[in-house]
C-alpha cells in the first residue's frame, strides 16, 4: 500500500531561469519545490501516522547498515576488552552526535538540488574529474574488501551447523558470506524502487533487532550496568589502560553509520523524492518497477515565500528523520549489544577475542540462561550483520553509477539512459571481486580495516560540503555552527585516522592508552 503512495519524478522546468553551482557541472534549471503532500499522494495535511508510513525512511536503511559490525563485533569487542565503558562511551556519543550533524549538512544539498552527494561533490573546484572519482574510490577503498559479508557468513555458521566454527572452517564462513552476496543481489531485483524494497526489509529487520536486544539486555544486563554503561556516554575520560588504539578509532569509524563515508547513504533521500529528488529521478527495481528518466544533474528552488514554506517542511522532515530515527536508534544500537557483551564477560570470565567476538554473546547465553536465547541471539546476529550486507553491496553499486551516469554521456548512451542496465551486471562483478578479497585477512581484521578507512573521508568531505552548501539559496545555506561541527568532524575523526595510518605504517600508534 505504502509503495502506490509515492508519486513519479515531475521533469517540468517552470521558469526558464538557471543557477550556477560550483564548477564542471552543468547550470541547475530554477523550478518550484513539489509539495510533500503531491510526492507521497497524501490527501490533506501530513500527520504523525503518514509521517511514519510514507515519509520517514532513508535513514532506516542507513540504521540498518549502521547496526552491523560496529554495534554487534567492534564495539562489544573494545569494551568487553577493556573492562568497561568508561572512557569508551563518550567516544561512542561524540561519533554519534557528530555523524547526525554531518549527514543533515550533506542532506541539506540533496533535498535543495535533488543530486546525490557523490554527483554534487563534482562542482567543488577543481571539479568531477577529482571529486567524484575521488568520492566513490574512498568508498570503496574502506568497503572493498568484504569484511562485511564474511561477518555476515561468520554469524549464519552457527544458525545451520549448531556450533561455532574452528579455525580450520575459516573458509566456510567465508564461502558462506559470499553464498548471501547473491541473496542480496535477488532481493534488489524486486521493487517500485530499490530504496524501498531496502527500506521495507531494513523496517522488518532493524524493529527485530532493536526489540530483540532491547529484551536481551533486561534479561541479562543488571540495572546498575545501565546506568554505568549511559552515564558513560557523557563522562568525560581516558580511555581504559591496554585499550587498542586501532579498536577505538574502529569504534569511531562505525558508531552510528561510517563517519566521513555517510554521504554514501543520502542518495537515499534523492531515490525516496525528498525535496527535488522528486524531479530528478530514482533507480528502479528490475522486476516490479519501470526506470523513468534519472536527471543526470539536479535542479535548484526559487526564493520566494511558497518555496521558502517548502523548504522549511522538507528540512523538518530531514531533521526528523536523522534525529528521532538514525541518532536514537544508532546510540541503542550500539549501547545495548555492547553492554550485553560486558555483562556476560563479567558472569563467565571467559576473554573477548577477535576469534570468539562473534559469536561471544549467543554462546555465553547458552551457557547461561539455556538454548533458547543462544538460538535467539544467533538469529539477531544474524540480521545485524546481514542489513549491514544488504546496504554495503547496494551501495558499492549505486555510487559507482550515480557518479557515472552523472558525469559520462558515453555512460548514459551505453545504458540508454536506463541505470539498471549497469547496476545489475555491476553487482554480479562486485560480488567476485569481494568473495576474492574475504580470504585475504580474517573477517574481524577486515573490519578493523573498514572501520578506520572510513575516518579517513572526514579529513576531507566536510570542506567540500561547507562549499556546496554556502551557494544554495539563503533559506537553505549552513547556519555558523554548521562550520563548527563540520570541523569538528575533520579533528575528532581524522584523529583516529591518522593514529591508525601511523600504526599500520610503523608498528607503533601515536597514541597509546
Amino acid at each position: 500500500m505504502v509503495e502506490m503512495m509515492e508519486g513519479e519524478p515531475k521533469k517540468e522546468v517552470v521558469t526558464g531561469e538557471f543557477v550556477q553551482i560550483g564548477v564542471s557541472r552543468p547550470p541547475l534549471p530554477v523550478t518550484d519545490l513539489p509539495e510533500p503532500e503531491e510526492v507521497f499522494h497524501i490527501k490533506g495535511r501530513i500527520g504523525p501516522k503518514q509521517l511514519v508510513l510514507y515519509v520517514l525512511g532513508p535513514s532506516m536503511i542507513a540504521l540498518g547498515i549502521s547496526i552491523g559490525s560496529g554495534e554487534w563485533l567492534v564495539g562489544p569487542r573494545t569494551v568487553g576488552g577493556a573492562g568497561g565503558f568508561v572512557g569508551i562511551g563518550w567516544v561512542v556519543l561524540v561519533s554519534a552526535l557528530l555523524q547526525v550533524f554531518y549527514n543533515v549538512e550533506l542532506g541539506r544539498f540533496t533535498v535543495a538540488t535533488g543530486e546525490a552527494p557523490v554527483v554534487a561533490f563534482g562542482r567543488v573546484p577543481p571539479g568531477f574529474i577529482l571529486w567524484t572519482p575521488l568520492a566513490v574510490g574512498l568508498f570503496y577503498l574502506a568497503f572493498i574488501w568484504g569484511g562485511w559479508a564474511a561477518n555476515a557468513g561468520e554469524s549464519l555458521f552457527p544458525l545451520i551447523f549448531g556450533r561455532a566454527r574452528t579455525a580450520a572452517e575459516l573458509p566456510t564462513v567465508k564461502a558462506l558470506g559470499a553464498g548471501l552476496l547473491l541473496v542480496v543481489f535477488v532481493i534488489t531485483l524486486f521493487g517500485k524502487k530499490i530504496s524501498r524494497t531496502l527500506e521495507i526489509a531494513n523496517w522488518i529487520m532493524v524493529v527485530f533487532i532493536l526489540v530483540s536486544v532491547a529484551i536481551i539486555a533486561i534479561i541479562v544486563v543488571p540495572a546498575t550496568v545501565w546506568g554505568s554503561s549511559f552515564a558513560s556516554l557523557v563522562i568525560p575520560a581516558a580511555p581504559p589502560s591496554g585499550t587498542s588504539a586501532t579498536n577505538l578509532g574502529a569504534l569511531a569509524g562505525f558508531t552510528a553509520l561510517a563517519s566521513g563515508l555517510n554521504y554514501v547513504a543520502i542518495s537515499y533521500y534523492r531515490d525516496k523524492g525528498y525535496g527535488m529528488g522528486h524531479r530528478v529521478g530514482y533507480i528502479a527495481g528490475l522486476v516490479g518497477g519501470k526506470q523513468e528518466e534519472v536527471r543526470p544533474s539536479g535542479m535548484i528552488f526559487p526564493e520566494d515565500p511558497k518555496n521558502i514554506s517548502r523548504w522549511k517542511r522538507w528540512f523538518k522532515y530531514l531533521l526528523i528523520d536523522q534525529w528521532a530515527v538514525f541518532f536514537v536508534g544508532a546510540l541503542f544500537g550500539m549501547m545495548l549489544p555492547t553492554m550485553i557483551v560486558y555483562q556476560l564477560r563479567q558472569t563467565s570470565g571467559v576473554p573477548v577475542t577477535d576469534l570468539n567476538i562473534p559469536t561471544y554473546a549467543a554462546d555465553q547465553l547458552g551457557v547461561h540462561f539455556g538454548p533458547f536465547l543462544r538460538t535467539w541471539a544467533l538469529v539477531v546476529g544474524f540480521f545485524i550483520l546481514f542489513s549491514t550486507q544488504l546496504g554495503v553491496f547496494d551501495l558499492l553499486s549505486r555510487q559507482f553509477v550515480d557518479g557515472a551516469h552523472a558525469i559520462s554521456a558515453r555512460f548514459r548512451r551505453f545504458t540508454q539512459g536506463n541505470p539498471r542496465r549497469f547496476y545489475y551486471p555491476f553487482l554480479l562483478l562486485l560480488a567476485g571481486a569481494i568473495t576474492g578479497f574475504l580470504f585475504l585477512l580474517p573477517p574481524f581484521r577486515l573490519i578493523q580495516v573498514s572501520a578506520n578507512f572510513s575516518n579517513l573521508p572526514a579529513m576531507i568531505m566536510p570542506f567540500a560540503v561547507i562549499y556546496l552548501n554556502r551557494r544554495l539559496p539563503k533559506v537553505a545555506r549552513l547556519r555558523w555552527w554548521s562550520y563548527i561541527v563540520l570541523l569538528l568532524n575533520v579533528v575528532f575523526f581524522g584523529f583516529f585516522f591518522i593514529n591508525f595510518a601511523v600504526n599500520e605504517l610503523t608498528g607503533k600508534p601515536l597514541v597509546t592508552f
